[in-house]
């Protein structure tokens, strides 16, 4: 089989070229561009939507579909009126480590900003995924994550008032609630986290600051103490251009 567009024989999937050999247009022209991506490297500016059809010698629209599998992989991003090439994804651990030091291993600069931090009754839905009583007051904490003040993601954090009840004048909404519980006496002991896919509501979308149809890595997670006791539950919403996930497996 040939493979046009100097793409390599090894790449996943034969870099995309289906059993029956016929390139979609659109994808051709995305794989020139990822190249230049690569030569170009990260902050560099690609060529306007016009330069690049009369390059290629196809229509604008197939090269702003290309563009757009792009940006929404994470490898462009747009800035001003043009498209310049993006930085690499964070590879944030899947563990019982904190945000702030998956961010830090890759010498990045942390940072949350806080939405909102309100006190209510346990709804029924809550206590049943968590172990916590129906009705017992919890924190719900919101904040926008950072990476060199850079918006990435979305965390809401519930935990029992009892737990901690100073949160709302004790704790710095900047910084991590993972180290507030450790400087309280509360270690984790094991948890339950599900990843999904999903789009991002309106709402969401305006915090974290995409487009709405930006695909997101949406993680829940249900922790609890070393005693075994309900600690907290996590929702948090990341963007799928700018994160991956890591684990290492044993057999």
């Amino acid at each position: 089989m040939d493979y046009p567009n100097d793409q390599d024989p090894g790449a996943p999937v034969r870099s995309g070229i289906p059993e029956h050999g016929r390139i979609p247009k659109y994808y051709a022209v995305k794989a020139r561009i990822d190249r230049l991506v690569g030569e170009l490297g990260e902050g560099g500016t690609i060529p306007t939507e016009r330069d690049l059809s009369e390059q290629y010698g196809v229509a604008r629209e197939t090269v702003r579909q290309a563009l757009r599998e792009l940006v929404l992989e994470g490898k462009l991003r747009r800035q001003g009126r043009g498209t310049v090439v993006a930085g690499p994804k964070l590879a944030q651990p899947l563990s019982l480590a904190s945000y702030t030091e998956g961010v830090r291993r890759q010498g990045r600069t942390p940072g949350r900003s806080l939405v909102t931090l309100d006190r209510f009754p346990c709804p029924a839905a809550l206590a049943a995924e968590t172990g916590l009583e129906r009705g017992e007051p919890v924190w719900h904490l919101e904040r926008v994550l950072l990476a060199d003040d850079e918006r990435v993601g979305l965390e809401s954090t519930y935990v029992a008032v009892a737990r901690l009840p100073h949160l709302d004048t004790e704790f710095e909404p900047d910084s991590s609630f993972y180290a507030y519980l450790h400087e309280h006496g509360i270690g984790f002991g094991d948890a339950d986290e599900r990843i999904e896919t999903v789009l991002a509501t309106p709402r969401e979308a305006l915090l974290v600051g995409t487009p709405p149809a930006l695909p997101m890595l949406l993680i829940h997670r249900v922790s609890r103490d070393t005693e075994g006791r309900p600690l907290e539950r996590v929702r948090s919403l990341y963007r799928g251009d700018r994160f991956s996930f890591t684990t290492h497996l044993r057999g």
